[in-house]
């Protein structure tokens, strides 16, 4: 069985985001970039499921400029088999990505799609959930537990009354949320043998997609900042504060 893995070259999660003086976006300049944290538990989550004998291939895909190379090479070095990059300049939305996923899908034809369930840099959490009605397959989202048998996938899920159970039959779409697993540390050996991986680089007119942008953004701006906390003396002042100077009772 093959399983795809789509994972997202955004901003470092420890690297703290700037907003471009026009307004217009982030400021990407200089920034360290790297795989989207919940991509990486997707891969990870492959690489074990692979480990287990119950898939044979990994495949990393990711969408988007030539720098997204760096990225599939840190899948393949985490144990991805290889990689096919959709190469585009073009500022890449929710439903774009998941229509070149869409026929990637019908061109490599897996048995399993894992990804994660949202990208730190706009956390749309959109892109499997579309992708599994383009491709009219099951999906499981927010998985915490993933076990593969007999053509299935049992996959225990969050939700905000606590675990939820599913049982799908694959193919299918799963994302990944915090607690599936903990990426393993990527050595230097896996690095070095990432670099002789295939990776097939695509276009999105190779794939028949029109990837230009249905959404535009109009305006961005820095997020307020906080002030200070301030100590009480007992709980009559705490509840004044809030209803006098919070406002929230």
């Amino acid at each position: 069985m093959k399983i795809l893995v789509p994972v997202k070259r955004v901003v470092d999660y420890n690297v703290k985001v700037r907003v471009k003086s026009d307004g217009t976006g982030v400021d990407i300049a200089n920034v360290k970039m790297s795989m989207n944290p919940f991509d990486e538990i997707a891969v990870e989550e492959a690489v074990r499921l692979k480990e287990k004998g119950v898939a044979t291939e990994i495949i990393a895909v990711s969408c988007g400029v030539t720098q997204c190379q760096e990225t599939l090479r840190t899948a393949m070095a985490i144990g991805a088999d290889r990689a096919i990059l959709v190469e585009t300049s073009e500022e890449l939305q929710p439903l774009a990505v998941a229509k070149l996923l869409h026929a990637l899908v019908k061109k490599e034809q897996p048995g399993l799609v894992i990804l994660g369930k949202q990208a730190i840099d706009d956390d749309c959490n959109q892109t499997g959930q579309m992708l599994a009605a383009l491709a009219e397959l099951p999906q499981a989202t927010f998985a915490s537990k993933v076990e593969v048998a007999d053509g299935q996938a049992q996959v225990t899920r969050e939700v905000d009354g606590g675990l939820e159970t599913l049982s799908i039959t694959l193919p299918a779409v799963i994302t990944t949320d915090l607690r599936l697993n903990e990426p393993r540390y990527v050595t230097l050996p896996n690095i070095m043998k990432a670099k002789k991986k295939p990776l097939e680089t695509l276009k999105p007119v190779d794939l028949g997609v029109d990837v230009a942008p249905r959404v535009k953004g109009r305006k961005g701006s820095e997020a307020r900042k906080r002030g200070a906390g301030v100590k009480v003396p007992d709980v009559a002042t705490l509840v004044a504060k809030l209803k006098n100077e919070a406002k929230v009772i």
